[in-house]
């Protein structure tokens, strides 16, 4: 299993568990962190953001591409579908920089 893939499962298992700080333990301390609002910068942040958010709320995800960079650094797009007990899903595209088995940078855009 990649990094990434084992990152973005604890990711999810978290996101599922509305367990904002064992989201938040697999950023670095200054990770950019730009959700749909405003970005953040290091866990403390990604916990807030992730605190801020419905009960109920999951997510599922797609790897589209990996890529291995020198320096123990990975890149990856990603299609995220996150779903609501309320309303329709929010689909977005996300890219994340792994450094150290960390995320070092997390960015969202709606998917179009």
């Amino acid at each position: 299993m990649s990094d990434l893939k084992s990152v973005l499962d604890a990711w999810q298992r978290g996101i599922a568990r509305h367990e904002p700080a064992e989201v938040a333990a697999l950023f670095t301390e200054d990770a950019i962190f730009q959700g749909l609002h405003p970005y953040v910068v290091g866990p403390a942040g990604v916990a807030a953001y992730y605190d801020s958010q419905p009960l109920g709320m999951t997510v599922d995800y797609r790897i589209l591409h990996e890529k291995r960079l020198a320096g123990g650094v990975t890149v990856g797009w990603i299609e995220a579908d996150f779903h609501f007990t309320d309303r329709d899903p929010v689909e977005l595209n996300l890219t994340v920089v792994l450094v150290g088995g960390l995320i070092t940078h997390y960015q969202v855009s709606r998917r179009v």
